[in-house]
């Protein structure tokens, strides 16, 4: 099971990314733009998600996504570790995140 190390590591592995602290928990960006944060215990992580796609991805696998009620409103969805399948889904969903907020010039010159 993928861990709160792993999303560091996982993050940290794609192109112009930098750690940084928001709010009292590791935030990770991408050409200055946050793409995934690890709040509160180090069980769940945030990424980027267009609203558009959200409400879907939360009714498909509610046990793995949800949205706090104080970001009902932005562009990001969680994701409990525990609920998934391995890393290769972690680094999925990290890659997505990242390529949400990278500039396309970086974007599409370092990952396929």
């Amino acid at each position: 099971m993928p861990d709160a190390d792993d999303v560091r590591r996982i993050a940290l592995s794609l192109p112009r990314t930098v750690e940084k602290e928001r709010w009292n928990h590791p935030t990770f960006d991408v050409a200055g733009r946050m793409f995934v944060t690890v709040p509160d215990d180090g069980t769940s992580f945030a990424v980027r998600c267009p609203k558009a796609d959200r409400a879907e991805l939360i009714a498909s696998e509610p046990d793995k996504f949800w949205v706090p009620p104080h970001e009902a409103h932005s562009s990001w969805v969680r994701a409990r570790l525990g609920a998934l399948e391995d890393e290769k889904e972690l680094y999925d969903i990290l890659v997505d995140s990242w390529r949400q907020a990278a500039p396309a010039e970086i974007a599409d010159r370092h990952l396929p």
